[in-house]
């Protein structure tokens, strides 16, 4: 059975840098591609990002069987340690991984958990 975990990381992210590639990184590395049919096929997720200056905090909510949830959070940190992703538009958007943790799914998540154990 699923349950909901969290892992957060910062990332420095290049000038003009889209602060959405690496959640979109993230989706990849879990799923195949940033853009793909539901279900997510390993854990489904959220990633939340918060962009101060140049460092882009983020927060992935996902949930996985117990067993997966040390190669989905593998995952989360190879992806973004690749320190790159090229977008639609061909724009590559390279950033720089300061720090990766497990983190605790925050109370107000509770729901939002909820919907991605059942998804």
């Amino acid at each position: 059975m699923r349950k909901a975990f969290a892992h957060d990381a910062v990332v420095a992210l290049e000038p003009h840098g889209d602060p959405r590639a690496p959640g979109a990184a993230i989706t990849a590395a879990l799923c195949g591609h940033w853009d793909h049919e539901p279900p997510c096929p390993i854990a489904p997720h959220h990633t939340s990002a918060d962009h101060n200056g140049h460092e882009l905090s983020l927060h992935v909510l996902f949930a996985a069987d117990p067993a997966m949830e040390p190669e989905v959070r593998r995952r989360i940190e190879t992806a973004l340690a690749h320190s790159t992703l090229e977008g639609p538009d061909g724009l590559v958007t390279r950033w720089r991984l300061l720090h990766a943790h497990p983190a605790r799914v925050h109370d107000d998540e509770s729901h939002h958990a909820e919907r991605l154990i059942q998804s």
